[in-house]
């Protein structure tokens, strides 16, 4: 995922209406008109939010006949996810060496 890409996916996520839709949509492809139901949004509110996370590379969309299917772009969230995984050895290193002197102290 693209710098900007990564930017958008970030401002994406930073809403908790827009956390809420991914966590309906993760279920499998879903209609405007029953994401909105799932997380009290109005259709068009809702559908504001989807187009976002469709920018931002969070969700796909499928059309079907005569309305359009939203899923979780499981590409785009394993995007987000390798990014924030480089942070984490490195937090967990720290922790692990508190943790260690914390017992050392301790024993005495």
């Amino acid at each position: 995922m693209a710098a900007v890409e990564m930017d958008l996916a970030f401002r994406a996520l930073a809403d908790g209406n827009r956390r809420a839709i991914l966590s309906v949509i993760r279920g499998g492809p879903q209609p405007v008109g029953a994401v909105a139901e799932a997380v009290g949004l109005s259709q068009q509110t809702t559908s504001h939010h989807l187009r976002t996370l469709h920018r931002a590379g969070l969700a796909s969309v499928t059309a079907d006949h005569t309305r359009r299917l939203y899923a979780l772009n499981t590409d785009g969230m394993a995007a987000v996810r390798s990014y924030l995984a480089d942070f984490w050895p490195d937090r967990l290193a720290t922790l692990k060496s508190v943790i260690e002197a914390r017992e050392e102290v301790e024993r005495g």
